[in-house]
């Protein structure tokens, strides 16, 4: 008797993008795009008898289509720039960022990327002085070995131009660089069209999670974690929306459908998180399978079927499942966690082979489901999985005992057996401790809370206009990635990026309904980004004068000093148009100072922000550079009102302005909160601190002589 087969590559991505900064934060959909989404089928083709699910994620398919489109990202802007035009910046964000790949698997094949990695350090200081070892020539080479080796090596090795320029390994072009990032988004055109195709044949099958990759009982109700988590604290307030759950299954079918030309039959909930509540919505929604984790089985049947890693049960998990209407597919933890986290050490074939003894041993016993990520592993794995995944397919095609299977091809052939009760949690410890309990996740669900919330009261207010642009920031904002880098389980070097995006997201919904975005969506939610320190304490009382350049050495000498450049990650010191700004105060002003680390005459039309949030909100606008006058606005019941104008302030080398402390009505020895944002067409170029905000305390009118002694 055959054992049935059922395995599911999940693909996804966080969705990147910045409304504020108009572009891709982060590279990965492009970089994965190249390395792993089309050679998946590509491998799958040789072997036309096996059958697989490939679960797609809207919010993936979403951004393919936009890089398509002309949608860049950071890292692709950085790349095609000339190497000997490159700044100190952009030199520095190339060091720290053109070497985020697998250094075993995706560098060291290489000598000179290796040669070049060496040159910077594996531990590195400072990467502006490091960049002045590298010549322009070095850089070339960094920015095409990069872009080169997340490519797979399928493509690598049936294109003649991407063969050759392997080969080559040192002294790229110009012209090569162009024709490689090219090569990237020629790539990207053919994915969505030959999943398309491989689906209409048969082989495979394609399944969708919601739109944004939601955690979906938490979006229903976030203090459904109580059920599993009865220790954990959770965030002030009760998030609540079982209509949003609703409308990111239903935008993630109609997408799909739009993009393939046919309704999906099966769904990964996000991060295989389930509950009762959410899979009678996915029953509403015409969804007819799903799966999530061995786990929640054994706790919503409150019965074990392993001992460690042993299955001493293998009927109870090897089976098809119902719950209101829908069938429910429970994955093998141990075998896909294999792939997934241990056989990228091991050996391809005696990888394969435990793999296949594994299954075998419990062949006859129904379906076995497999799931896991279906790109983020292969980095770690020899030709990026390829060799892995070829004896793999080999070894099932041979095989009479075991047949792979769709999981629609399942339901239309097999019974299934009802369930009393879903055990709510996810494909995790059966729980949703990754995505709330922590101080940081309780934060965001608060922000999220309180942004919906504003939003349904100013639509309430206006039923006649039309807010879906507004409602989508929420629904993106409302995606588990941003709740999987808050809190201390996961670690990544862009943690700061994702907050940034996150808070953006939720400042949009603000900036679509023409209202200021609250003062708290300005602080980081990342407990190490919040208070930003300065390099240097203010000394003593200054008296500047306000002409916008550098006049005599003594001005701003007792100032406190912010060092831009050594502040946030590269990505944002790469874009940041100012080197460090100044700060002081005497009895009656506060004086700022931001100094440019090149002249910004040619750009015309910035308006300089000052954004004050405690102890009460004020803006201070600058709007033209050529202007001698900034306004002063405050904020009483949601409302901008202009209270006052300063005249004592100039953007002409650097940028200065005084400001009265009887304007703002602070007085001695209060604390202010601040940072500035400099814009340019409504779209955010600049901010500084670049992260978080600083706090100056207002001195006593001794503060000179308390100084001095």
């Amino acid at each position: 008797m055959s054992l049935n087969l059922a395995i599911l590559w999940h693909m996804h991505q966080p969705y990147y993008y910045d409304p504020l900064k108009n572009k891709f934060m982060l590279p990965w959909v492009r970089l994965h795009a190249t390395k792993d989404y089309l050679d998946m089928l590509l491998i799958l083709k040789k072997f036309p008898e096996l059958k697989i699910t490939f679960n797609l994620v809207p919010s993936l398919l979403k951004q393919l289509i936009e890089y398509e489109k002309g949608v860049t990202d950071i890292f692709f802007e950085h790349s095609i720039i000339p190497a000997e035009e490159l700044n100190d910046e952009q030199k520095a964000f190339i060091l720290e960022n053109f070497f985020l790949a697998n250094w075993k698997t995706m560098i060291y094949p290489f000598p000179r990327y290796r040669q070049l990695l060496e040159k910077r350090g594996k531990i590195y200081g400072d990467p502006i002085k490091i960049s002045k070892k590298f010549t322009p020539q070095e850089f070339r080479d960094i920015q095409v070995f990069f872009n080169l080796v997340w490519i797979d090596p399928l493509h690598r090795e049936k294109d003649d131009f991407l063969r050759e320029l392997q080969k080559k390994q040192l002294n790229f072009t110009e012209e090569e660089k162009k024709l490689l990032l090219e090569k990237h988004i020629e790539i990207i055109r053919q994915i969505i069209p030959s999943y398309r195709e491989m689906a209409k044949s048969g082989q495979i099958e394609l399944s969708i999670s919601p739109f944004y990759h939601p955690i979906l009982p938490l979006i229903y109700d976030n203090y459904k974690a109580k059920e599993c988590m009865p220790n954990a604290t959770l965030p002030k307030f009760n998030f609540k929306a079982p209509e949003d759950a609703k409308i990111q299954i239903d935008k993630a079918i109609f997408f799909f459908e739009e993009i393939f030309g046919f309704k999906p039959q099966g769904m990964w909930p996000s991060e295989g998180a389930v509950s009762e509540e959410v899979i009678r919505l996915i029953a509403q929604s015409g969804i007819n399978w799903i799966a999530t984790d061995e786990e929640i089985l054994s706790k919503s049947i409150n019965e074990k079927f392993r001992t460690g890693e042993n299955l001493t049960n293998p009927s109870i998990l090897y089976k098809m499942y119902e719950f209101e209407g829908v069938k429910i597919f429970f994955r093998d933890r141990i075998l896909s966690d294999l792939i997934g986290f241990v056989y990228s050490n091991w050996d391809a074939q005696k990888a394969v082979d435990d793999f296949m003894k594994r299954i075998y041993f419990h062949k006859g016993s129904g379906i076995v489901t497999v799931i896991l990520d279906g790109e983020n592993c292969w980095e770690y794995y020899e030709k990026d999985g390829n060799t892995f995944l070829e004896k793999l397919y080999g070894s099932l095609h041979k095989c009479k005992d075991i047949k792979t299977v769709t999981f629609s091809e399942y339901i239309k052939q097999n019974h299934s057996q009802p369930l009393r009760k879903i055990f709510p949690g996810s494909w995790i410890y059966a729980n949703f401790s990754i995505w709330i309990g922590h101080e940081e996740d309780n934060t965001s669900w608060d922000y999220l809370y309180k942004v919906r919330e504003d939003l349904i009261s100013y639509q309430k207010e206006n039923p006649e206009r039309d807010l879906s642009n507004a409602w989508e920031e929420i629904y993106i904002s409302e995606g588990s990635d941003w709740n999987w880098w808050y809190g201390d389980e996961h670690y990544t070097e862009t943690k700061e990026v994702f907050d940034e995006i996150y808070r953006h997201h939720l400042m949009s919904v603000y900036l679509k309904i023409n209202k200021e975005p609250p003062s708290f969506l300005y602080i980081p939610i990342s407990r190490k980004m919040r208070e930003i320190k300065p390099e240097i304490e203010p000394k003593g009382f200054i008296y500047p004068k306000i002409d916008g350049k550098v006049t005599g050495y003594f001005e701003w000498l007792e100032a406190g000093r912010f060092n831009l450049q050594r502040m946030g990650g590269s990505m944002h010191r790469s874009e940041s148009l100012f080197a460090y700004l100044y700060y002081g105060f005497n009895r009656e002003s506060l004086f700022l100072r931001l100094d440019p680390f090149s002249s910004l005459k040619d750009l015309e039309d910035l308006r300089i922000q000052i954004q004050i949030i405690e102890p009460r909100r004020i803006k201070i606008v600058y709007n033209n550079i050529k202007a001698q006058l900034a306004e002063v606005f405050f904020q009483e019941n949601e409302i901008w009102v202009k209270k006052n104008e300063i005249d004592s302030v100039i953007f002409d080398q650097i940028f200065e302005i005084e400001i009265p402390f009887e304007i703002l009505s602070i007085g001695q020895e209060e604390k202010i909160y601040l940072f500035i944002e400099v814009f340019k067409n409504s779209y955010l170029i600049d901010r500084a601190p670049i992260i978080g905000f600083i706090k100056i305390h207002i001195p006593p009118k001794d503060f000179d002589k308390l100084m001095w002694f």
